[in-house]
């Protein structure tokens, strides 16, 4: 009988499976879905499916510039544990799928997700190696710049954060001084004018009802939100932060004159609410008590 592509589309959203391997599936079956269902569970192909409600809050984040050094990508791939993190297979999976953004430069997940990598979709690529690892694994986010300035990358712990930053030229030992410092201080902008208009006036708001609180009177309590906003942009805004390397320096004196065009950082995680396991009551219910 003829396989419709909706079928297919079914069987691939209910199994998580490659839709060529969805439409041999049904093929097999004369398009019994459930019968479908139990031939991919047969052989293993539908494995993935089960760990879709899974939580996966570990994973790396890696970062690569390519040859010419024009291109710079920041990607992060979720599992959901760390050993599998550090697995060969999972390691190879990432690196593939970020030369594939550096080549491609995707426009955002669900472009990278339909690309193909020899021969297959990445989303493909994904679902068999949920797989074969054992572990659910999702590409969460990544960025890629072009530049005919300078691109720097910073990995820190093994993939726990990782950042990209655009100057415009400059030395290696001044990209990675300001990725380092990017990295440590989690900078919300280049400087002032960057700062989102939505986060300066919720630490506005914050500011003056600290200040009402200590009792202040209402007419210098706008000069003291303005004085400690001065405080919060040196906190926040990466050219005025203290440089980490040397507190007698803020990162603009560092730069000399060479300039922050942008900068992205992923913290591995953040965001994604972890689930919070209690041992004892696991073991207490495993055990029937």
């Amino acid at each position: 009988m003829a396989i419709t592509a909706a079928a297919v589309k079914e069987l691939r959203e209910r199994t998580g499976a490659g839709m060529m391997d969805c439409k041999k599936a049904l093929t097999a079956n004369d398009g019994d879905m459930q019968k479908a269902i139990d031939w991919l569970r047969e052989k293993g192909i539908a494995k993935a499916a089960k760990k879709s409600g899974r939580i996966a809050a570990e994973g790396a984040v890696a970062a690569y510039v390519s040859e010419d050094g024009k291109t710079g990508v920041l990607l992060e791939v979720n599992c959901e544990t760390d050993f599998t993190a550090n697995n060969e297979n999972f390691r190879a999976l990432e690196d593939k799928i970020i030369k594939y953004i550096a080549a491609k430069k995707p426009a955002d997940l669900d472009a990278l997700n339909a690309g193909k990598i020899e021969g297959k979709t990445v989303a493909d690529l994904v679902t068999e190696a949920t797989a074969t690892i054992g572990e659910k694994i999702s590409i969460r986010r990544f960025v890629c710049y072009t530049t005919k300035g300078k691109l720097t990358t910073y990995i820190h712990m093994g993939g726990k954060i990782g950042v990209l930053v655009e100057l415009t030229g400059g030395t290696a030992e001044l990209g990675k001084d300001v990725a380092m410092q990017i990295a440590a201080a989690n900078p919300l902008a280049v400087d002032r004018a960057g700062v989102d208009a939505s986060e300066l006036e919720h630490e506005k708001e914050v500011l003056r009802k600290q200040a009402l609180e200590e009792g202040k009177p209402a007419n210098i309590v706008e000069k003291m939100v303005l004085g400690r906003i001065n405080k919060f942009y040196k906190e926040v805004c990466l050219i005025e932060q203290i440089f980490v390397k040397d507190n007698e320096k803020t990162v603009k004196d560092i730069l000399g004159g060479e300039k922050v065009v942008k900068f992205t950082r992923y913290q591995l995680g953040e965001g994604i609410e972890k689930k919070e396991t209690d041992f004892a009551a696991e073991v207490a219910a495993q055990a029937g008590m």
